[in-house]
């Protein structure tokens, strides 16, 4: 997929949202910090900031789209060995 579909694909995202919430591109200009013309461009796949689109989809409440690309924090083998260790051995003795 191009960078441009992508784009695209992006601002028909933010513009859906904004539509359901029933926000005008004024509004959301305002409440991002933003002028309409970059709300504009962003909802036709335009070329703009990284920051400015956090902007919108924080103030859209959208924020969870980043979920997708977080790393999450595991063990490496090394804490996984030393987690294992730490753990309550058990005595082999039978019971009578």
């Amino acid at each position: 997929m191009s960078d441009g579909r992508l784009a695209l694909m992006l601002g028909e995202f933010i513009k859906y949202h904004r539509v359901e919430k029933n926000i005008s591109q004024d509004e959301l200009a305002v409440d991002s910090g933003l002028s309409r013309p970059t709300i504009s461009l962003m909802e036709r796949g335009r070329s703009v900031s990284l920051n400015s689109v956090i902007k919108v989809l924080r103030v859209l409440d959208l924020l969870y789209i980043f979920d997708a690309i977080k790393i999450s924090s595991k063990p490496s083998p090394m804490e996984m060995l030393r987690l294992e260790e730490k753990k309550r051995k058990h005595s082999s003795k039978k019971r009578i």
